[in-house]
């Protein structure tokens, strides 16, 4: 299906959309295989095999856990935290899986087969699941690939997985693929980015399920926030880092008791800082198009409903529209680099998380701010182009350092984006599809060490303990 806003913003646990996110998915989709063909009752051992980079950095991103879950039936996306610490406790104190939620069958961890330095030809984050009967007979093998996101790809089917979407955008109204293509559409109707994308989401939901299904995903940002405020001391994992969130808050809430605007940037890193402390902690979190780059598009959002000018004064309606246009035109965005790029650190480094995640919410803040199409392409063009290169490096293949200070900045980028762009008339020299190309072409060419493998940058160059 061509990709839509609720595919880029789903809901789902921490810390990895890429390797926790996708291969929770991919291990539900090959449970749910084994029930439907009638082959689970004959099932004796089970084979995980894990490349790349889900092999590499899987133990820091809960990858191996995940995994567990999803062969038991469970849905990133509907699976609620005490469920994750229940049944990962269940399996650890008997060394034992219930397969589809139904075949006990001895498996943890420690039996899963790492391949770190093998790379399967589509993509570095790729699995295989393989379940054999009691004469070692392969009743049933998968492979996956978790592309970024969240999004999974099954092997030997990526070329009628492209015919789909293509055939899918083609029953859109208002199908794009470029931004070129996206202001084409703005041009010639009269409509913003953000109701462009509604048009096209109105081919497949009603506007009343699209709004509420929005503010939902608007909700859970702001559960995932009160959360975190919640929780103290250190983050799990062995790094020691120190949860910052509450204390920050506390602070924010003596030193700032009517939303001073001189203080917009201390609350907008508080945001970010609280989603990605949740997020590094297994919290449920929303994929911004990313888990790693999941409190980006909060936190701007938020300086969108509290710093904004008039929206002190708006109705709890206006401040509804304002969640719907943001994420609408937030999304927009994302589509464009879902199609000519990738938004997969583990395949074009950390410009592909953050950077995006920073383009979105600069695209999605320009427009509710009154930006004209080319004021909005214009903001998520700046915000692009000045994260080209990131790295993604994390240390101890744990999403936490740089990944949670690093949300914080691309956050503040995102507005000064925008805010630039608004002081502009819309005319620049480099298009959104120039650096978006340019993001590709430097992900490809950036050495493996800095794509979440662990291999490079801070992940070697400073000490875990």
């Amino acid at each position: 299906m061509a990709v839509g806003v609720f595919d880029l913003f789903s809901i789902g646990i921490g810390p990895s959309s890429s390797h926790t996110v996708g291969p929770m998915r991919a291990a539900a989709v090959f449970a749910e295989e084994l029930r439907a063909s009638g082959v689970l009752e004959k099932v004796a051992s089970l084979r995980v095999d894990l490349y790349g980079s889900l092999a590499a950095t899987g133990h820091g991103h809960g990858t191996m856990t995940a995994i567990l879950l999803g062969l038991e039936g469970f849905h990133p996306e509907k699976i609620l935290p005490e469920e994750v610490e229940d049944r990962l406790a269940a399996i650890a104190g008997t060394g034992t899986l219930q397969l589809a939620g139904a075949l006990a069958l001895p498996y943890g961890v420690k039996d899963m087969v790492l391949r770190p330095l093998t790379i399967l030809p589509r993509h570095t984050n790729g699995m295989t699941f393989t379940v054999s009967d009691a004469g070692g007979q392969v009743l049933h093998t998968a492979t996956f690939f978790s592309v970024g996101g969240g999004f999974i790809v099954r092997e030997g089917e990526e070329d009628a997985a492209l015919k789909e979407l293509d055939a899918s955008k083609q029953g859109l109204p208002l199908p794009f693929r470029t931004a070129a293509e996206l202001l084409e559409h703005c041009a010639s109707t009269g409509l913003s980015i953000g109701q462009v994308m509604l048009v096209n989401e109105r081919a497949s939901r009603t506007e009343a399920e699209i709004r509420e299904g929005l503010l939902h995903i608007y909700s859970v940002m702001e559960g995932c926030v009160q959360v975190s405020l919640k929780r103290e001391g250190l983050l799990p994992g062995g790094l020691k880092v120190r949860r910052r969130a509450p204390d920050w808050h506390e602070r924010l809430m003596k030193e700032d008791k009517d939303r001073d605007p001189k203080y917009w940037q201390e609350w907008v890193n508080l945001i970010a800082l609280a989603v990605n402390e949740e997020n590094a902690s297994g919290g449920r979190v929303v994929t911004a198009p990313t888990n790693g780059a999941a409190g980006i598009i909060p936190a701007v959002l938020y300086y969108a409903l509290h710093f904004a000018p008039g929206m002190d004064q708006a109705s709890q309606g206006d401040r509804d529209d304002v969640v719907v246009r943001f994420l609408l035109t937030a999304a927009a965005v994302g589509v464009l680099y879902k199609e000519q790029a990738s938004i997969s650190g583990a395949e074009v480094g950390c410009q592909g998380e953050v950077g995006s995640a920073s383009s979105m919410a600069a695209a999605g803040l320009a427009e509710v701010m009154g930006g004209t199409p080319a004021q909005v392409e214009n903001a998520a063009e700046i915000a692009m182009e000045h994260n080209l290169g990131l790295t993604c490096d994390p240390i101890g293949g744990l999403v936490q350092i740089p990944c949670i200070e690093r949300n914080a900045i691309a956050a503040a980028k995102a507005i000064n984006a925008a805010k630039m762009a608004l002081w502009g008339d819309g005319t620049h020299r480099v298009s959104l599809d120039e650096v978006i190309v340019t993001m590709r072409e430097t992900g490809k060419d950036m050495s493996s060490k800095y794509k979440e493998t662990a291999m490079g940058g801070l992940a070697v160059n400073v000490v875990e303990c």
